[in-house]
């Protein structure tokens, strides 16, 4: 019988910090549930991936046990569906939900922009200029890698708001559609755009103006307009 041993923590996908603590932090199964949840969030695994327990028990040198316990954590944050004797699956999500969901999720980024431009340090405002410079150079790379830089962006404005309760929700509804945002970046003019929408959101946070940082990041996030619902359409 292979001996259990407890796994590394996993960073947090694309934002270089670490994950909030879940229940029970520090034990195998939530160490296996962060795992998976980057691995979900990071676009490894994709909407309706079989999530096999025994396969994922051997990987890691452990007894089923904390594999389900995971899945369960998973299940409650609604990144999976369980379904009895056919396992895990990769939680798939409608194109109308999808759209919902966007719609607040620009309502929750907004706020984290209006907070961070009324709230933000001379530290942090710095910070989320070298990461817009990062993604600048980043831009002729893969889209993944433009991705992983862009959450950063994403991350400094939800730490710079200085709500954690804000910045814990808008992470987990952001976990829930990042496979969707990580495609929506392989589109045409997709990169150009973020750009250019990133100047202007960081030109409100730096000029301190609320009003203008909620409207740009709201219009980041929806403005997914256009782009999401070709998204949508290549989906059917």
């Amino acid at each position: 019988m292979r001996a259990k041993q407890a796994l590394p923590e996993a960073e947090w996908a694309g934002s270089g910090r670490k994950p909030p603590a879940a229940p029970g932090h520090g034990t195998l199964a939530n160490t296996l549930y962060r795992r998976l949840r980057d691995d979900i969030a990071g676009g490894r695994l994709d909407p309706g991936a079989r999530l096999d327990e025994q396969e994922i028990a051997d990987r890691h040198g452990c007894s089923r046990t904390p594999v389900r316990e995971a899945f369960r954590l998973l299940a409650s944050e609604r990144l999976v569906e369980l379904r009895g004797r056919q396992g895990a699956v990769v939680r798939s999500i409608s194109a109308q939900t999808l759209i919902e969901m966007f719609q607040v999720m620009g309502e929750l980024e907004g706020l984290c922009a209006r907070l961070a431009a009324r709230r933000s340090t001379p530290a942090q405002n710095a910070a989320l200029q070298a990461i817009h410079a990062r993604l600048e150079a980043a831009s002729g790379d893969t889209a993944d890698a433009f991705y992983d830089i862009n959450a950063e962006f994403h991350e400094a404005i939800y730490e710079a708001a200085h709500n954690a309760f804000l910045a814990e929700e808008t992470r987990r509804l952001r976990n829930r559609v990042a496979a969707y945002r990580r495609r929506v970046t392989h589109m045409p003019t997709r990169v150009e755009d973020t750009l250019r929408e990133h100047a202007e959101i960081m030109a409100a946070i730096l000029a301190r103006d609320p009003e203008a940082a909620h409207r740009a990041m709201r219009a980041h996030l929806t403005l997914l307009g256009e782009n999401l619902l070709d998204l949508i359409a290549g989906l059917d």
